[in-house]
């Protein structure tokens, strides 16, 4: 078992930035691959970011490519989520997800990740 908590959301202005954390707890973190995805009011949920076990490879929606990066601390057991040159449409509940996978490829899609945490809302002010 695994158990996600994430935090740092808030309210911020178009432009401004925030970072996001979920901080693991129980089966060994480091073994797993990390997501981070978001759903906004009426929509489905879509991936944003994706980090491998080690931290060497990491994919982003193009919607969120060049602006948004993942990255992780093993040590702490925690990943991170830095948004900057946030938009109106990056409203959303932002929700943090794990799967054991030791490969160099992360998973992108929702459906192969076992654990989630409850969420944080992030909301961008126009």
């Amino acid at each position: 078992q695994v158990q996600l908590v994430e935090s740092g959301g808030g309210l911020v202005q178009a432009g401004g930035s925030l970072r996001l954390s979920c901080a693991a707890s129980g089966r060994i973190f480091s073994s797993n691959a990390m997501g981070w995805f978001r759903q906004a009011p009426g929509k489905e949920r879509e991936f944003v970011a994706a980090i491998s076990w080690s931290g060497g490879s990491t994919y982003y929606a193009d919607s969120v490519k060049g602006r948004f990066t993942i990255s992780r601390d093993n040590a702490k057991n925690t990943v991170y989520l830095q948004m900057n040159s946030l938009k109106p449409e990056d409203t959303a509940v932002y929700y943090c997800a794990a799967v054991w996978n030791t490969g160099w490829v992360p998973p992108l899609d929702e459906r192969e990740f076992d654990y989630w945490g409850q969420g944080t809302q992030v909301t961008v002010s126009s």
